[in-house]
């Protein structure tokens, strides 16, 4: 039977966002995900991250330096109580100077092929599921899937271009709004809010 999920964007939604970042000793969760991580971690559902990864095709880092990347993701996760279900990443761009990475693909955001590629292979039913990202990249490919949107409006995104698939559902300030809000959907929370009074 398919579920829902929450997809979440990795660099400066998650994590601080750090350009063409493959250091695991670099990579610390945003403010307030921790507790984000937390409220998701309880609600039993498919946790998904999915990113653009265009170092690959830009030559920034090889491939393989993303599995470093995913077993650190997979930790902090861990250290606040979730599971981390998936990470899928693109390493396409078109104006990439590795010529086998350099291509038009239907899996770099705003393309959905990413939350196509984890539906198919975690049972999620898209239609029930979130995405939560800080650009309207994110939003746009998860529109296009199906999904329902939140921005974190953080200041990251530049360009505000805009389209028919480019308006959230919700716009927050955080990644921890962003987990509030998607909680209430999914009905009665295991998870008691602790620090929430205490954030800046």
């Amino acid at each position: 039977m398919e579920r829902p999920a929450v997809f979440l964007d990795k660099d400066g939604t998650l994590l601080e966002d750090v350009p063409f970042n493959v250091d695991p000793e670099r990579m610390r969760l945003a403010p307030r995900a921790a507790d984000a991580l937390r409220l998701l971690g309880s609600l039993d559902v498919p946790l998904i991250v999915i990113s653009n990864q265009s170092g690959v095709a830009l030559d920034k880092f090889e491939l393989g330096a993303l599995y470093a990347v995913q077993a650190h993701l997979e930790a902090l996760f861990t250290e606040q109580g979730a599971h981390l279900t998936g990470f899928y990443t693109c390493p396409h761009h078109p104006q990439g100077t590795v010529a086998i990475y350099a291509v038009r693909c239907a899996c770099r955001k705003p393309q959905p092929g990413m939350l196509y590629l984890a539906a198919a292979l975690h049972a999620v039913d898209l239609s029930r599921s979130w995405l939560v990202g800080d650009i309207l990249d994110d939003v746009e490919a998860g529109n296009r899937s199906g999904c329902k949107t939140v921005l974190v409006d953080n200041g990251n995104e530049t360009l505000r271009a805009h389209g028919p698939f480019r308006t959230p559902d919700l716009i927050v300030g955080d990644l921890f709004q962003a987990a509030c809000a998607i909680s209430r959907t999914f009905g009665p929370r295991k998870y008691t809010v602790v620090s929430d009074a205490r954030a800046k």
